[in-house]
């Protein structure tokens, strides 16, 4: 007995389905079923995964969709061929895009106008009249579906659906609704049901299903089930063997509308990439960049991927020509023709980069090419690019939200009854443990460990994490087509206005051969176009990216200080630490640095050997010359990824296509599992070609290191020119930098108050807001940096803008500032609070007093501003302690003292000495170190050890809190502001931490 399921919803029917794509196919190649349809609510969101799922387990997959009708019911189509798939994609974007995210509708005659090269099945009855329109649409083509879920109704729905296919004599064939890949998932399922609606598993009453039927089922089980029905079980595999569409079919063509006329894309990109390389090269191309450049270009020809990086090549110089600051990066910059084509700034050839990780003949994968524009200004180019191409032909990536962590608890534990209390509760101490929650952990929490309420959201928890939530956007991924966009995937509208995304997630569009540019946003590059124009402004000099003076030695000596607050990539306090340690000289030692403290080279214990040999400890060997032609840059060890791909090659014998596959292993969610085929290929391979099984293992070991994130070099290098860009500007125009990173934030490690106390030890003045003086930015004063109106919590950009532009010369009082800028009285009072209006009434009592004094300040009134009181009264001003807690509500730091001053007569008494006096204090001596937390860190690969930064008024000190004593004083690190760490000082060179015994809060 033969059977196809024709009407299966997963988990991307969203909070419907209660099993992964995957997980259906994989048990319907299990169950022996000849064909399985996907076909979830309004869209293809898994069809890819289903797809490669189908191929590895040798199961027909069926593309379909069940498409919400707004003048009749739901019906199931069925793409029979390549026209019959791109109907079916137009008619998904059709009915998303016509209604508001998240929602779905299409008429009848829009299914009808697409019905070519498509089936339809009625998965259940619906009276005649509504159905017959669309019966005729669909002629030879339209069934009737017919379950059977062993609940109450199922004959009635039976008979109805025999006398509408009678009516419109058309076929019956049976499906099982499936929801599930197995019984056992049917509690998942009620949960997702309970979100969905809102309630509780206890009040959603018939919204669940009755039982755990809508499961996929064998063909003997079909069989029992309908054997009554023989001839409509046979015709679900009719209907399976007149649908071919297959994704495989899919043909991507890249935009090519801008050739000049008579050329090819592969010629024009060739003339580009020729003139590009006469700026790079003044003075002559190198013959090895000349050999590099007919190497790539001839393999892009034959890849048909000219029109990619054409397409990348107008949308960087687009950006160029409107003044945003942009970087490729990435892969990316190991290609000499990005290089050229100004889209990435490393030259690959100069530092010996593999172009094979990034474009391969061998796995003939898209290239993967990421561009970083100023963060402020990237939706520019998003918008550029939609307008270029049009919506038929441009969409961007999205991203699949899925349930994780807290959020999975929380959810299931509202469905399951507990109260908001329980359910906060249990997903504190559950985050807080890794969701391993003991018995003890559930009764210190105040929750029974007996309760069958907790252990069943624990457990559903469990099932929920990584079920699809909604759709969001990518960061950054667009796709961009010469055909119709929606030939190929559905398309839909994003939450935020302006954007439209595809249905499919980056590894989908990867899988199926569809190409997508990474337009991405980067903070730092926003603040260094800021700090260039301030410099141009304030200094009269003209600087870049590409006119940054470079190996500077004043800015390598900064580096070795550690002086890198503000610093991009290399400010957090795990490279503050490496700083003194690695000792910088060179650019190169800066790829490195940014490359070492990364999961992977920590885990594959790449770090202390490497130090070592940098400084002499001991020597760097190499087993071969090849081995040192790879390696000599490192010492010896493999610090990225393009390493472990010419090591595979080199010593192991691998070609570049399986060097790739062990690549792309490494940089696998699951790749501790996926390199472990290569582990007796590599070895074997080494030993073949003389080297030893220890040599072997040993790179092995290391390359396990990079399944836990490591960079590969060219993308390492790309981060380390910004890296070195911010470092120079901190070092020479450090009053410019910092007004910069004010003006851009939010971004980066630190919050505005450490950013400002660390240019206050640089011996910058920093000036406070001034409604006579500030403008909406910060700025500079001779020299000081003036903080602008942004730093403001609550006043909005429109207002500090007018404050701005209406002041023209100077404000005579607060009146009139509120009637020539038109503030409302809420934004007045927040310019008060945080001294903003002190030049112009004095203490922040007495403005806000004349706040109050003024006439109405609604917008329309006649009396806008007008003092309605003139008593004057003598207020007591604010004591140190209001005005620093008033700083800081409102402006996020405080110019006049820092917190911990104001602590420190108790931090005295407590013993804790000053972040400043732990230089003073002798290695291996137990001290005590208080300060302000701003920062807390407790990554993945220290075991259970949280890091902790606290910052005083003389510079920031570290605690290192082990995982025993991070069990004890969990309470207060997470629950204080103010903190005392005692512990033993441990130094190493110029690297200070206190490995504390024990942690307090600090309070008065």
């Amino acid at each position: 007995m033969s059977y196809a399921e024709l009407v299966c919803r997963s988990h991307f029917s969203f909070l419907h389905g209660a099993s992964h794509p995957e997980e259906l196919v994989a048990t319907a190649a299990r169950l022996g079923l000849s064909a399985l349809a996907l076909t979830d609510r309004d869209g293809l969101y898994g069809v890819v995964k289903a797809h490669l799922a189908a191929k590895e387990h040798g199961v027909k997959l069926l593309l379909g969709a069940e498409l919400t009708l707004e003048d009749g019911p739901p019906v199931v189509v069925y793409a029979k061929d390549a026209g019959g798939y791109s109907n079916l994609c137009r008619l998904v974007s059709h009915g998303r895009m016509t209604h508001p995210k998240g929602e779905a509708g299409l008429p009848w005659r829009k299914v009808a106008e697409h019905a070519s090269g498509l089936l339809a099945l009625l998965p259940g009855p619906a009276p005649l009249a509504a159905v017959a329109p669309l019966a005729e649409a669909f002629p030879g083509s339209f069934h009737v579906g017919l379950s059977r879920s062993l609940s109450a109704g199922d004959a009635a729905r039976e008979a109805r659906a025999e006398a509408l296919a009678r009516a419109l004599g058309v076929p019956l064939v049976v499906h099982n609704d499936v929801h599930t890949h197995h019984r056992d998932r049917q509690p998942l399922q009620d949960v997702l049901t309970s979100i969905r609606h809102g309630v509780t598993v206890d009040q959603a009453g018939t919204r669940l299903f009755p039982n755990a039927e809508r499961t996929l089922k064998s063909p003997t089980d079909m069989a029992r089930l309908f054997a009554d029905r023989p001839e409509a079980l046979a015709r679900t595999v009719e209907l399976a063997s007149r649908c071919e569409a297959t994704l495989d079919a899919l043909h991507y063509r890249f935009p090519e509308e801008d050739l000049p006329q008579g050329r090819t894309a592969d010629e024009h990109l060739r003339v580009l990439t020729e003139a590009g390389l006469r700026t790079r090269y003044p003075e002559g191309v190198p013959p090895a960049v000349t050999k590099q450049i007919d190497h790539e270009l001839r393999l892009i020809a034959a890849l048909d991927f000219a029109g990619y990086f054409l397409s990348l090549w107008d949308i960087v110089m687009f950006a160029r020509g409107r003044g945003i600051l942009c970087q490729g990066r990435g892969s990316a910059a190991n290609s000499a023709v990005c290089y050229a084509l100004g889209i990435t700034a490393i030259d690959p050839v100069r530092m010996g980069l593999l172009f094979e990780r990034f474009l391969s003949m061998e796995r003939k994968e898209p290239p993967d090419i990421d561009v970083d524009f100023e963060h402020e200004r990237r939706e520019e180019v998003l918008q550029y690019v939609y307008e270029k191409h049009g919506r038929r032909h441009a969409g961007m990536v999205c991203e699949v939200i899925c349930y994780r962590g807290r959020l999975a608890l929380r959810e299931a534990g509202k469905a399951l009854g507990l109260s908001l209390d329980q359910v906060d509760r249990l997903s504190r101490v559950a985050s807080s443990h890794g969701f391993q929650v003991t018995p003890d952990v559930l009764q210190e929490a105040g929750l029974s460990p007996t309760d069958g309420r907790v252990l069943r959201t624990l457990s559903v928890a469990k099932e929920l994490e990584g079920v699809p939530r909604h759709l969001s956007i990518h960061v950054g991924g667009f796709v961009m087509t010469r055909e119709p966009l929606v030939d190929l995937v559905p398309v839909e509208n994003a939450a935020m206005p302006g954007r439209t995304v595809i249905q499919w997630e980056k590894d989908d569009i990867n899988a199926v051969g569809l190409l997508k540019v990474d337009l991405l946003a980067l903070g730092m590059l926003t603040a260094l176009s800021r700090c260039f124009a301030l410099i141009h402004k304030h200094y009269g000099r003209e600087l870049s990216l590409a006119t940054v003076p470079p190996e500077d030695p004043k800015v390598y000596d900064m580096l070795c200080e550690a002086d890198t607050v503000g610093v991009f990539q290399i400010e957090s306090r795990a490279q503050m630490n490496m700083l003194p340690r690695l000792r910088p000289r060179e650019f190169y030692d800066l790829v490195v640095q940014i490359a070492l403290i990364r999961p992977g080279p920590i885990v594959g214990n790449m770090v202390h050997p490497y130090l070592r040999r940098r400084h002499g400890q001991e020597p760097a060997t190499y087993p071969s010359e090849e081995v040192r032609g790879i390696l000599q840059k490192t010492l010896g060890v493999p610090l990225f990824q393009e390493q472990a791909m010419r090591l595979a090659m080199v010593a192991a014998g691998f070609s570049a296509g399986e060097a790739d596959g062990l690549r792309r292993a490494l940089s696998h969610k699951q790749a501790e599992a996926r390199i472990l085929p290569y582990r007796g290929r590599f070895v074997e391979g080494c030993e073949a070609k003389g080297y030893t099984r220890k040599q072997a293992e040993e790179w092995f070991d290391h390359f396990r290191g990079f399944a836990h994130y490591g960079f590969p070099e060219s993308h390492s290098a790309s981060f380390a020119l910004i890296a070195y860009a911010s470092s120079w500007l901190k070092c020479h125009y450090p009053a410019a930098f910092t007004a910069a990173l004010l003006n851009s934030q939010p971004m980066g490690f630190y919050a505005p108050h450490t950013l400002v106390a660390d240019v206050q030890r640089h011996g910058v003045e920093v000036r406070p807001v001034d409604v006579r003086r500030s403008g909406w930015d910060c700025t500079l004063e001779d020299g000081a940096i003036r903080l602008g109106l942004r730093m403001v919590r609550g006043l909005s950009e429109s207002a500090g803008r007018a404050v701005e532009t209406a002041r023209r010369g100077d404000y005579a009082s607060v009146g009139d500032l509120a009637r020539r800028a038109r503030i409302p009285r809420h934004e007045l009072t927040r310019l008060a609070l945080s001294g903003a209006l002190a030049s112009l009434c004095g203490a922040r009592r007495q403005a806000l007093w004349e706040i109050q004094a003024l006439g109405p300040l609604d917008a329309d009134d006649l009396f806008f501003g007008m003092p309605m009181d003139g008593t004057a009264v003598e207020l007591p001003p604010m004591g140190v302690q209001e005005r620093v807690v008033a700083d800081y509500d409102t402006v996020g730091l405080s110019l006049e003292k820092h917190p911990l001053e104001l602590l420190r007569p108790m931090l005295k008494r407590m013993g804790a000495v000053t972040a400043e006096g732990l230089k003073r204090v002798s290695a291996g001596r137990r001290v005590k170190v208080g300060g302000m937390m701003i920062c807390r860190q407790m990554p993945p690969t220290a075991k259970g050890i949280c890091f902790i930064s606290l910052e005083d008024e003389t510079g920031i000190a570290n605690l290192v809190v082990p995982s025993e004593v991070y069990a004890r004083c969990r309470q207060e690190i997470h629950g204080a502001l103010f903190l005392v760490g005692e512990g033993m000082l441990e130094r190493s060179g110029k690297v200070t931490n206190v490995k504390t015994r024990s942690v307090v809060s600090v309070r008065q």
